[in-house]
C-alpha cells in the first residue's frame, strides 16, 4: 500500500521535542507557491544585532496607524549568495524524490571544506516527471568580519513561477553566479525566517518549562514535579515536564517584514560596531521585531506562507534609525 504523500507538520514545533537542532543550519519543510515568473524564493544572512527606529505605522488596525512610532529593528548582513548546482525533484508513492542535479563548473576552494565536489561526473539535466526545481546554494562568510570561519554553508532555495521549462532555464542561467537578497525580495515585503534559537543547556524543570514552585513542606525539592504521573500507563509520559536541553531549537517565525534593503555601512553600524558582532561591511536588511538566535547567527529567509492581512506591500516611512551605541546596553 502506497504511503500518503508527505506534507508539513501541524501544530506547533515549539513545545515538545526540545532536543538540540541537528544542524545550525535550519531548513524549511515547505513552500509556497509564486504567481510571478521565475524567480528565487529564498535567501541568508547572519544577524548582525538589534537596534531601534522611528517609522510611520504601516498597520491599517493599529491604534497609532498612520503615526510616527518607535519600534525594535533587527540588523541582518546580506552577503552576496553563489549557486552551486541546479537539482530536480519528481513525484512517486512516496513523496518527493531527487530526479538529478547540474553542478557548476567552478566552486570557490572554501566549499571544499564543507563536502567532496564532483570532479568528472557533473551529474545531467532531466527532462521527464520534473515537477519541482531547487538550486543548492552556498554562503559566503569570508566576506563578513563579523563571521569567524571559513567554512561555507549550504543549503537547498525552490525555484517557483512559471512553467517547469522556464524554472530550469532559469535555474540553469544562474549556475556558478552571485545572487543577492534584491532578486529575492524588496522593501516592504513580507517575509518568513527560521534560525537555530540561543542554547541554554541543561535546565532544570522550573525554568524549561514554568511549572509552580512546590510548597515550602516539600521535604525533598521545590524545583521540581511533584509527580511523573499515575500508576498506569507503567511508563512515564513525554508530556510530563522533565530537565533536559533548553535552547538551541530550531523556530520559524512568520510574517516578519523588511523595512529596508541598504548598503553602505555608515548608515546601520553603531558606534563601536554592533555588540560580538562587528562592522556591517555588505548588503544588510533592517527586519521590523526580532529574530531568533544570538548574534552571527544564519538565518534563513523564505516568502511568507501565512500572509493574509490586508498590509500594502508598499516602502516604508523610516524616519530615524538609531546608531548609538550599544555598549554597556
Amino acid at each position: 500500500m502506497a504511503k500518503e504523500r508527505r506534507r508539513p507538520k501541524k501544530g506547533s514545533r515549539g513545545y515538545s521535542p526540545r532536543v538540540r537542532a541537528p544542524s545550525q543550519v535550519p531548513r524549511f519543510s515547505s513552500w509556497p507557491e509564486s504567481s510571478e515568473g521565475p524567480r528565487i524564493q529564498g535567501f541568508a544572512g547572519y544577524k548582525a544585532g538589534m537596534t531601534h527606529a522611528f517609522m510611520v505605522d504601516y498597520r491599517p488596525e493599529s491604534t497609532t496607524s498612520g503615526q510616527e512610532v518607535q519600534v525594535p529593528v533587527t540588523v541582518l548582513e546580506t552577503p552576496p549568495m553563489k549557486v552551486a548546482a541546479v537539482r530536480y525533484y519528481g513525484r512517486d508513492a512516496y513523496g518527493m524524490k531527487a530526479l538529478g542535479e547540474v553542478w557548476a563548473k567552478k566552486f570557490d576552494k572554501e566549499l571544499a571544506r564543507r563536502k567532496p565536489l564532483p570532479k568528472t561526473n557533473r551529474g545531467k539535466e532531466v527532462q521527464e516527471d520534473v515537477e519541482e526545481i531547487r538550486i543548492i546554494v552556498y554562503t559566503q562568510p569570508k566576506l563578513v568580519t563579523g563571521i569567524p570561519k571559513k567554512v561555507p554553508e549550504l543549503m537547498e532555495v525552490r525555484i517557483g513561477g512559471g512553467s517547469i521549462e522556464e524554472r530550469a532555464a532559469f535555474a540553469k542561467n544562474l549556475l556558478g553566479k552571485e545572487i543577492t537578497m534584491n532578486d529575492f525580495t524588496s522593501t516592504g515585503q513580507m517575509i518568513d525566517v527560521a534560525a537555530i534559537t540561543t542554547g541554554k543547556g541543561f535546565q532544570g524543570h522550573t525554568k524549561r518549562w514554568g511549572v509552580k514552585l512546590l510548597s515550602h513542606k516539600n521535604s525533598k525539592h521545590r524545583r521540581m514535579i511533584g509527580t511523573l504521573g499515575p500508576k498506569s500507563p507503567g511508563y512515564v509520559r513525554p508530556t510530563v515536564p522533565q530537565a533536559g536541553q533548553m535552547g538551541y531549537h530550531q523556530r520559524t517565525e512568520y510574517n516578519k517584514r523588511i523595512l529596508k534593503i541598504g548598503e553602505a555601512e555608515d548608515e546601520i553600524t553603531p558606534n563601536g560596531g554592533f555588540l560580538h558582532y562587528g562592522k556591517v561591511r555588505n548588503q544588510y536588511v533592517i527586519v521590523h521585531g526580532s529574530v531568533p538566535g544570538p548574534n552571527k547567527r544564519l538565518i534563513r529567509f523564505r516568502d511568507a506562507t501565512r500572509y493574509t492581512t490586508g498590509v500594502k506591500i508598499e516602502e516604508p516611512e523610516l524616519t530615524y534609525i538609531s546608531r548609538e551605541s550599544k555598549q554597556g546596553t
